[in-house]
C-alpha cells in the first residue's frame, strides 16, 4: 500500500515536526468520526422517507471522510502516472453511489478513513525515537566573543574553532573539546549509559550530551552536520527510508496488481451479466465489491510498519541499522567474525613487561619508544605512552614517523632508522634471539609484544595485556545457542590469539591478520555458502566490514568503521548482537505472518464475492480490518525481545 504507508514516511523524513504529524493523525480521525456521524444521520433520514436529505448527508460524509485519501491518491497518480490503492477505493465509493448504494459507499469511505488515521498514528509511533533524538539537538549556544563576553547565537551559525560557554544543566551544542574547566557529562544520549563521565581539559565532548555540574568552555572541532549526534540521526533517518528487499518486491508488484484488479473489475461488471443472467445493478455491485476486496492494502502494509518498528526498537537499545535490508540480512547469518582489539577486548591494554637489550638504559629506551608511539593513536601505542608518563619519563614528539599499516611504525632518529611493530615487521629471527626468546613466554601468557629495533638488533620489547570484555563471553555463548559459528580474526600473534580465543570461547580463530587477510577469510567463508557478519572498530576493519554480509561497528570505533558498517552498536555492548539477530528473526516471522494472512483474506473475500455471500459493507470490513491487523501485528516489533 505505497501511498497508504510510504507517503507518511516521506513526510516524517522531510523533518515534519512531531506535533504536526500527531495533528495530522488527529485530523484524519476527527474527519472519520464526523463522517460516521453523518452516515448515521443519513440512515435515520432514509428510514423516515427523507430520501433527498439522506443522499445529501451521504454525499457530505463522502467528501469529509474521503478527502484526505482521495487527495493522496490523486496526487500519487499524477506524480507516478499510475493507479494506486487509494484510487481503487475512490472508484469503489463513487461507483456505489452511482448505482444507488449510498450507504454502502459511505461506510466504505468511513472505514477507509478510520484505517488511514490508524496508519498515520501507528507510523508516527514507530518514529518516536528519531523525533526524540531530534528534540535533543540544541538550537542555540553561548558564543564567547573576542572581548570575552558571551552572546547567544544559533547553533547553525557556528564555525569550527568557535569558543563556547556551556553552563550547568545545558546540552553540549556541538562536537568539540574542553579548553577550560572540569565537569561531569551525562552521555546517555550517545551511549545509553546512565553514569555521568568526568571530562577535563582536552577531553572530547559530543553534541546532545548534558553538562551536569561545572561551567566549561569548549572549542568546536567539527561542523554541526558532521557531529556524532547528527550522524546517529542521519543513520536512523536513512534506515527508515531505505526499504528491505521484501518491501521493494511488494512495491514493484503493486503497480501490476492494481492493473489486474481494474481489468478484473471491468470483466466482473460485464461477463456475469451476459453469461450468468445477472442484472446490470447486480453485476456492477459485485464489480465494486471486487474492487474493494481485491485491493492489496493489507499486503502493502505487511512489511514497512514491522520494519520501522524494529528499527525503532533497535535505536532505543543503542543499535542503529542503516536500512531495512541490513536488518533483514541479520537473520540469515551463519557465522559472526570478531576483531579482537576494541571489540572482544576493551581496546585499552596496559604494559605488563618492558625488557631492554643488555647495555642500554631502560629509561632512555622507554623515552625513545614513547616518543615514537606518541604520534600514533593505536591503543597499544597509547598504552606505551601512558606507561612512560606514569613513570615521569620525558619524551620528544619531534621524531619523523612513517606509518606502515598492519605492521607498525618506521622512525628516524639521529640519522638512524628505528622500527617499532610486531615480530613479522621486526624479523622473526631477531625476535627469537632476543633475551632467550622471552617473547615466546610472554605470548604464551596471552600478552601482545611490541618490539623496537635499530641497526644492531632489537632494542626493547614491551608486553601488553588487553582485558576481555565480560559481555563478549556472554555474547559468544548466546550466538552459539542460536546455532551461529563464531570466529576471531586478529592481527595478534598465534600465542596471544590462542589465549584470547580460549578465554572468549570462540569456535576458531585466525591470527596475524592484515586488513586484506580479514577480507580473504570472509570471502572464503562466503564462497562456501555462508552468510557472514563482521564486527570491528578500527580503520583496518573497514574493508572486512564492507565485504561481509552484515558489517557491525562498535560505536566507539573510528569514523571510517562507522561509515562502512551496516549496523552500529552505540553502547559497545556485544550482547546486543544476539538481540539484533533475534530482532531480525522475529521481524521476518511477523512479515511472513502478515503476507500469508493478507493474501488469504484477499483470496477468501474474492471467492466469497463470486459466490455472492459477501456484501459491500462486509467486504470493506474484511479488507480494512485485515490492513489494520497487519499494521498492529507489525507494531509488536516495538516490544523488547524476550
Amino acid at each position: 500500500m505505497t501511498t497508504c504507508v510510504n507517503d507518511k514516511i516521506q513526510n516524517i523524513q522531510q523533518e515534519k515536526p512531531k506535533n504536526n504529524a500527531n495533528l495530522e493523525a488527529k485530523m484524519e480521525l476527527i474527519a472519520a468520526i464526523i463522517s460516521g456521524i453523518l452516515i448515521i444521520i443519513a440512515w435515520i433520514l432514509g428510514k423516515n422517507d427523507f430520501e433527498q436529505p439522506s443522499v445529501i448527508m451521504y454525499i457530505i460524509a463522502f467528501i469529509i471522510g474521503g478527502f484526505a485519501k482521495a487527495k493522496e491518491g490523486i496526487e500519487e497518480t499524477i506524480a507516478n502516472k499510475e493507479l494506486n490503492v487509494e484510487m481503487l477505493m475512490v472508484f469503489a465509493a463513487i461507483g456505489s453511489g452511482l448505482i444507488g448504494y449510498w450507504a454502502e459507499g459511505a461506510i466504505l469511505i468511513f472505514i477507509f478513513a478510520i484505517s488511514g488515521a490508524m496508519e498515520t498514528f501507528t507510523l508516527n509511533k514507530s518514529h518516536q525515537e528519531i523525533s526524540a533524538l531530534m528534540e535533543m539537538q540544541p538550537e542555540e549556544a553561548w558564543l564567547i566573543q573576542e572581548d570575552g563576553t558571551e552572546v547567544k547565537v544559533a547553533t547553525s551559525s557556528l564555525q569550527v574553532g568557535s569558543k563556547l560557554l556551556v553552563k550547568p544543566g545545558e546540552r553540549i551544542p556541538v562536537d568539540g573539546a574542553i579548553i577550560h574547566g572540569t565537569t561531569s557529562i551525562d552521555m546517555s544520549a550517545i551511549n545509553g549509559e546512565s553514569v555521568p563521565v568526568t571530562k577535563e581539559i582536552g577531553d572530547d565532548l559530543f553534541a546532545g550530551t548534558v553538562n551536569m555540574s561545572g561551567a566549561i568552555q569548549m572549542e568546536m572541532t567539527k561542523p554541526s552536520e558532521d557531529s556524532l549526534f547528527q550522524k546517529i540521526i542521519t543513520m536512523v533517518q536513512n534506515a527508515q527510508s531505505e526499504k528491505s528487499p521484501s518491501q521493494q518486491f511488494i512495491e514493484r508488484f503493486e503497480g501490476t496488481y492494481v492493473k489486474i484488479v481494474v481489468a478484473s473489475t471491468i470483466l466482473m461488471a460485464l461477463v456475469p451479466h451476459y453469461t450468468l443472467g445477472w442484472t446490470w445493478t447486480e453485476s456492477l455491485y459485485r464489480a465494486i465489491v471486487l474492487l474493494v476486496v481485491a485491493s492489496p492494502c493489507a499486503l502493502m502494509a505487511s512489511i514497512m510498519p514491522a520494519t520501522l518498528a524494529a528499527i525503532s526498537n533497535g535505536a532505543k537499545r543503542g543499535v542503529l541499522f542503516k536500512g531495512g535490508v541490513h536488518l533483514e540480512h541479520l537473520a540469515t547469518l551463519d557465522v559472526v567474525a570478531f576483531d579482537k582489539t576494541g571489540t572482544l577486548t576493551t581496546g585499552k591494554p596496559v604494559v605488563t613487561d618492558f625488557i631492554v637489550r643488555d647495555g642500554l638504559q631502560k629509561e632512555d629506551v622507554l623515552a625513545l619508544l614513547a616518543g615514537i608511539e606518541s604520534q600514533s593513536n593505536h591503543p597499544l601505542a597509547v598504552a606505551i605512552t601512558k606507561y612512560a608518563e606514569e613513570r615521569n619519563i620525558a619524551y620528544s614528539r619531534s621524531l619523523e614517523i612513517e606509518d606502515v599499516p598492519g605492521h607498525g611504525l618506521r622512525a628516524y632518529s639521529k640519522n638512524e632508522e628505528i622500527f617499532v611493530g610486531n615480530p613479522r615487521f621486526i624479523g622473526e629471527n631477531h625476535v627469537a634471539n632476543f633475551q632467550n626468546n622471552v617473547a615466546e613466554q610472554l605470548a604464551s601468557e596471552g600478552k601482545t609484544v611490541i618490539f623496537m629495533k635499530d641497526e644492531q638488533g632489537i632494542m626493547a620489547a614491551a608486553a601488553l595485556k588487553d582485558t576481555l570484555r565480560q559481555e563478549a563471553i556472554d555474547a559468544i555463548q548466546a550466538l552459539k545457542q542460536l546455532g551461529i559459528e563464531t570466529v576471531m580474526l586478529t592481527g595478534d600473534n598465534e600465542r596471544t590469539a590462542e589465549v584470547i580465543a580460549k578465554e572468549a570461547g570462540v569456535d576458531r580463530y585466525v591470527a596475524e591478520c592484515l586488513p586484506e587477510t580479514k577480507v580473504e577469510q570472509i570471502k572464503a567463508m562466503m564462497q562456501n555458502g555462508k552468510q557472514v557478519g563482521m564486527i570491528g572498530d578500527g580503520i583496518n576493519d573497514a574493508p572486512a566490514l564492507a565485504t561481509a554480509t552484515s558489517g557491525i561497528a562498535m560505536g566507539e570505533g573510528t569514523d571510517v568503521a562507522l561509515e562502512t558498517a551496516d549496523v552500529v552498536l552505540m553502547k559497545n555492548d556485544l550482547t546486543k548482537i544476539p538481540y539484533t539477530i533475534q530482532l531480525s528473526e522475529k521481524m521476518n516471522r511477523i512479515v511472513k505472518q502478515n503476507v500469508f494472512f493478507s493474501v488469504s483474506v484477499i483470496a477468501i473475500l474474492i471467492i466469497s464475492n463470486f459466490l455472492q455471500v459477501v456484501d459491500l459493507p462486509l467486504g470493506v470490513i474484511g479488507h480494512e480490518g485485515s490492513t489494520i491487523l497487519v499494521i498492529l501485528n507489525g507494531l509488536r516489533m516495538l516490544n523488547p525481545i524476550k
